[in-house]
């Protein structure tokens, strides 16, 4: 058997990065994927279209065995730099979009009593990291409500956990890169300088991680945020 076999799996962000790799590889392993994007004119953040996709899938498949929380934008700026427009623009990608499509999938879950809910936090909830006050800020408020989340769900059998990976060489890394540095390759010393394996990570190492999120192999991790940094977080202590 796959690890994901005839379960059913929605999978935001799904166009690249991430959650591209995350959704290849769960059809890898014997999921319906489902995967959505703003690119294709899904918004997590738009109440309306999170409950139509859900109904939508439902009616299909008949169940939601697995949300992957992926979607989601970065921010780049200090307190003074970030006008109030980009801080709400990031939480309302980052943890409206969370809410709104986990509450769309929650009842179908606690109806057939099983499913897993993984959202996509970041290392930066629990490390500090300059010039990102609301992308941390977004990603703290997804951690937390992960665990609030859990408490919830628990009861009728559905698990809640967040992803907290460090820097990862997705496209967004590489355009920052270009446009922050006039030499990109001492961007990412500089960044490489900050985790203890000394590279960057790859979409695929956090792929695996949501992987064994969606699984029954993770049955007993309830409310947890598995953490793939590279050494950053340890490296700060």
């Amino acid at each position: 058997m796959k690890r994901l076999d005839s379960k059913i799996c929605i999978v935001t962000g799904a166009a690249s990065g991430i959650g591209r790799a995350s959704a290849e590889l769960f059809a890898a392993e014997g999921a319906t994927v489902i995967g959505v994007d703003i690119a294709e004119g899904v918004d997590v953040a738009d109440e309306q279209q999170t409950q139509a996709l859900a109904e939508r899938v439902l009616a299909e498949h008949g169940r939601i065995d697995v949300l992957f929380n992926n979607a989601g934008v970065s921010g780049v700026g200090d307190l003074a730099e970030t006008t109030l427009e980009q801080f709400e623009h990031v939480l309302r990608v980052n943890v409206r979009g969370v809410f709104l499509m986990s509450r769309a999938v929650a009842p179908a879950m606690t109806a057939q009593r099983s499913g897993s809910i993984v959202n996509m936090s970041s290392a930066i909830a629990e490390t500090g990291l300059g010039r990102r006050v609301s992308y941390a800020a977004s990603k703290g408020a997804v951690l937390a409500m992960t665990k609030s989340m859990q408490v919830d769900l628990a009861p009728h059998g559905v698990r809640v956990n967040a992803l907290l990976p460090g820097t990862i060489m997705t496209p967004f890394v590489e355009r920052y890169l270009r446009e922050s540095y006039a030499d990109p390759e001492e961007g990412r010393r500089s960044i490489r300088s900050r985790q203890l394996t000394g590279e960057l990570g790859a979409v695929e190492d956090v792929a695996l991680a949501a992987l064994y999120l969606a699984s029954d192999e993770s049955r007993f991790v309830y409310g947890s945020g598995l953490v793939i940094d590279g050494g950053l977080s340890a490296g700060k202590g």
